[in-house]
């Protein structure tokens, strides 16, 4: 299944960092925006309600933040 997955983090991280890991070891492509580096995509991820990185958007998935191993092996199947 390859789902259109973005992945918004910033510098520092470590669950930005693990999150990054884990799509990595398991071959989900992703498209990556850092926050520090992006800084207009902070008001998005506010306006969507989210306080805090990392946030993962996924087709046939609803977005959430923090790592979340259980969400992502959704990805991976």
């Amino acid at each position: 299944m390859n789902n259109d997955v973005t992945l918004f983090t910033k510098n520092g991280c470590p669950q930005c960092r693990m999150t990054k890991n884990y799509l990595r070891t398991h071959g989900i492509d992703f498209v990556e925006h850092n926050i520090n580096e992006e800084p207009e995509y902070i008001d998005y991820l506010k306006n969507k309600g989210f306080q805090a990185v990392p946030v993962l958007e996924a087709e046939g998935l609803e977005a959430f933040s923090g790592f979340r191993p259980d969400a992502l092996k959704q990805l991976a199947s």
